[in-house]
């Protein structure tokens, strides 16, 4: 294999479930434990611990390899503060011991700002971890009660002033844009706000309505009504303008960052490098086999525990697959897409009508690759289908 691996380690819990999200999570009532999770993290974290040993074993057994080296780690969820930091620390431990991990590695965690004090924040720190990305979504109130997020707005600026005061160089924070009620002069209070925070990364998504959730339900029964697709892509034209005039680059479609502070995980994903999900319902791809364990915690740590594979199902991906995706995934970042990569030629002439009507970016094309402008980046799927089907 590759002699590169990154690290997902996947927390399911929270507090409370946000009405839009359908993540892999669980509050403590769905899983009839205590609403404090102190008591749950040293045992969650010694079964996460259990599974990396388990991903060296397997990776290792045929004794051929070279050196694997974790160039990346990253807690997500779910909300992975709720755990305690020194368990946190110990699962970057436990990757340290049985792995490589690459000096000046980045290790990231997500944080709800409601679960972080200065003490936390330091101790975070104490344990390895070196990035931080705090689930913002809005600046306004109503618009987080639509989305069901606990947090109060004011309290993003005292966890990310905390968090640099912490030792943190690097913060990001993420927001969702699209919610209902939320009007145009809503996003960009919520942008200006971002700005304003001593922040080097900014993540913005379109809120999508997923079925099963809480919203999902509210919508089809028409007690929501969501904004049309003219109004979100203002939002997001809106955002990229002000984002760039205040010195965040786009490098990836809902990404942002000052120079040098992409997130290097996440390019780990779009670049289709080697990764391992540790944690109920963490997908994992390694040289073309995808695989994805099983999603309730209780039945994860049962298998876990008894010391068998916690892998629920898995698929191997041919060569036209991994073309495939390598298409829907470069189209997404800056550096675009080589045409010479194209799993298909004779499409050439549709891309080219997608050149002159501004979205492909004419350098670019005339290099002959594929780079989104600001309103190709609005209909990337649409590229997609052009390209693949």
């Amino acid at each position: 294999m590759s002699s590169k691996l990154s690290f997902y380690v996947h927390i399911p819990y929270c507090a409370r479930r946000c009405g839009y999200c359908d993540f892999n999570t669980y509050t403590p009532s769905e899983l009839s434990i205590s609403s404090d999770l102190s008591g749950v993290s040293r045992t969650y974290i010694d079964q996460l611990i259990k599974e990396i040993e388990f991903a060296h074993r397997t990776l290792t057994q045929d004794g051929s390899h070279s050196p694997i080296t974790v160039p990346t780690i990253f807690f997500g969820g779910g909300t992975p503060t709720l755990m305690e930091p020194t368990d946190l620390g110990r699962v970057i431990s436990a990757i340290g011991n049985h792995f490589d991990l690459a000096n000046g590695a980045e290790i990231t965690t997500e944080a709800n700002p409601d679960t972080v004090t200065p003490a936390t924040l330091e101790a975070l720190r104490e344990a390895g971890i070196n990035r931080i990305s705090f689930g913002m979504q809005s600046a306004a109130s109503h618009v987080l009660a639509a989305l069901d997020r606990t947090h109060k707005p004011e309290n993003v600026e005292r966890a990310v002033v905390g968090a640099r005061a912490a030792g943190f160089d690097e913060v990001s924070v993420d927001l969702i844009y699209g919610a209902p009620g939320e009007s145009l002069s809503d996003w960009e209070a919520t942008v200006d706000s971002a700005l304003a925070l001593p922040i080097t990364h900014i993540s913005a998504y379109a809120l999508i309505v997923e079925d099963g959730t809480k919203l999902g339900a509210q919508v089809k029964r028409g007690e929501v009504v969501m904004p049309d697709d003219d109004e979100t892509a203002d939002k997001y034209l809106l955002a990229d303008e002000k984002f760039t005039g205040a010195g965040f680059d786009w490098y990836e479609l809902s990404n942002w960052s000052k120079p040098g502070s992409h997130c290097r995980h996440n390019m780990a994903y779009w670049n289709g490098s080697n990764w391992w999900g540790v944690g109920p319902g963490a997908h994992s791809h390694v040289d073309g086999r995808r695989f994805w364990n099983v999603k309730h915690p209780r039945a994860y740590g049962e298998r876990i525990n008894a010391g068998a594979d916690p892998k629920a199902d898995e698929e191997f991906l041919d060569a036209q697959a991994r073309a495939s995706e390598n298409v829907m995934l470069r189209i997404r970042l800056r550096e675009g897409l080589r045409i010479l990569d194209l799993p298909q030629s004779d499409r050439l002439d549709e891309l080219e009508d997608y050149a002159r009507a501004g979205f492909i970016d004419q350098e670019s094309w005339r290099e002959n690759r594929i780079v989104l402008t600001r309103t190709g980046r609005l209909i990337a799927d649409r590229i997609v289908r052009s390209i693949l089907f």
